[in-house]
């Protein structure tokens, strides 16, 4: 399996690089003179006289905003006047004119208050004839905090690590982050009078404008109601801060008012473009596989739902192909895209692209020519180092001669002393783009059936 697992990396390698950010923008943002173009399949569909702003600024959050800053920059020039972005730590980039702050993600710190109080100053008396370019991308959710009164800090945080482990998908998550923030949910759009370009990479399930970075710029389409299902759903009601309960309970029942939706007028201002996404990446590493000679099909780059039950269809689809050559036969490489959910119950360490990988394991236990990976295209997976990882029919008997358990190891959710010890970690480092997780299994021409 050396040369697959070669294979393996050029593939998601290729993936990776087609959502790079900086080229992600270049893509879709020139300027010719005094005007700024914006484009989309190629073609420009809106420009923006700059003479016509007396102060242009540039602000952001996310994994991948760094690079997307860096390309604005570079196309901006001496038109830039000031910027601040929040990133996650270590995934920052050189600036000339923008301030970059550094804050903890999945769960939020002080340093995410302290960008987003930052962007909010900067942009709070801005009017029309001033743009703002905002550069959103995956992880923003976490990266720009500010809760709303009473919420504080410490509540957000308690609150975020439970739904992250509660097994909810993320468009649940943030209708509940949504509800508990000043900033979130359009309230940046509203808190400023300016013209603003919001910029995006898509790390959601279906590129939904309002749920990539919980929408800072963006109309809700969520409500307090949806917010207060989702806790009741996962049984948090009684877990999460009384101070959470009590500000959505309250808005459900229209004591506050709902984050601005689409037929608020804030919105007039804004125009909002996706630069990079799920399918992009998955299309990419089509194209790489078919061109190691690799019959090269996309299931879907929407899967969602709970991580186990993904990976025993993947491995299903894998054994499929041994078994009949349907969907596609052998050298294959299927491919898919999305973001699954892990319910943790355990004390273990990983993630849910790791998880991936060990749950499908035993399904392909023993058949030669099987191997599935999955990768989280930001280059980490849950709170760890590793990207991801890969399984093949040689796992079990790897594990089980190192004397594991893997229903131990799938107990505690400790996906990354599994792979370690096995040898099965993806590595890539941090990547600075983030459009969710990348799915490949390969499959080579088979010496037995199953």
């Amino acid at each position: 399996m050396a040369k697959v697992r070669d294979d393996l990396k050029t593939i998601y390698t290729a993936a990776i690089e087609a959502v790079e950010p900086a080229g992600a923008v270049r893509a879709h943002v020139s300027r010719r003179h005094d005007s700024l173009i914006l484009s989309e399949s190629g073609k420009p569909f809106k420009e923006f006289n700059l003479n016509n702003y007396r102060r242009i600024l540039l602000v952001g959050a996310g994994k991948a905003t760094a690079p997307m800053a860096s390309a604005i920059e570079h196309i901006l020039g001496d038109r830039l006047d000031a910027g601040c972005i929040c990133v996650k730590r270590g995934y920052v980039d050189s600036l000339a004119r923008t301030e970059i702050i550094e804050a903890s993600h999945p769960v939020p710190d002080a340093n995410g208050m302290k960008g987003a109080k930052k962007i909010l100053d900067l942009i709070r008396d801005a009017t029309a004839d001033e743009l703002v370019i905002s550069c959103i991308s995956g992880g923003g959710s976490a990266l720009l905090v500010l809760p709303a009164e009473p919420v504080t800090l410490e509540n957000k945080q308690r609150t975020t690590d439970l739904l992250i482990k509660s097994g909810a998908g993320i468009h649940e998550i943030n209708a509940v982050r949504k509800h508990l923030s000043s900033v979130k949910g359009g309230n940046l759009a509203a808190a400023t009078g300016a013209t603003v370009i919001n910029l995006m990479i898509s790390d959601v399930v279906g590129d939904g404008i309002d749920v990539i970075a919980s929408g800072p710029f963006s109309p809700d389409t969520s409500t307090f109601a949806d917010a207060l299902r989702v806790l009741e759903r996962y049984d948090l009601v009684g877990s999460v801060p009384a101070a959470v309960v009590d500000r959505i309970r309250s808005g459900a029942r229209g004591e506050i008012p709902e984050n601005p939706g689409p037929e608020s007028p804030a919105f007039r201002r804004v125009t909002n473009l996706i630069l990079a996404s799920n399918i992009i990446a998955l299309d990419a590493a089509r194209k790489a596989a078919a061109k190691l000679g690799y019959n090269s099909i996309i299931l879907s780059s929407m899967i969602e739902g709970d991580t186990s039950d993904a990976a025993f269809w993947h491995a299903r689809i894998a054994r499929e192909v041994v078994s009949s050559s349907n969907p596609v036969s052998a050298p294959a490489c299927i491919l898919s895209g999305g973001e699954t959910t892990v319910v943790v119950a355990g004390d273990g360490l990983g993630g849910r692209n790791m998880e991936f990988a060990m749950r499908a394991a035993p399904y392909i236990d023993g058949i030669e020519g099987i191997l599935i990976a999955s990768i989280g295209t930001d280059g980490t997976d849950g709170p760890t180092d590793a990207a991801g990882a890969f399984v093949d029919g040689s796992t079990m008997v790897r594990s089980q001669e190192k004397g594991m358990d893997i229903k131990e190891f799938v107990r505690r959710n400790d996906s990354y002393h599994f792979h370690e010890r096995i040898g099965g970690l993806i590595f890539t480092g941090p990547t600075k783009t983030n459009v969710m997780d990348i799915r490949i299994m390969l499959v080579e021409r088979h010496k037995k059936s199953i």
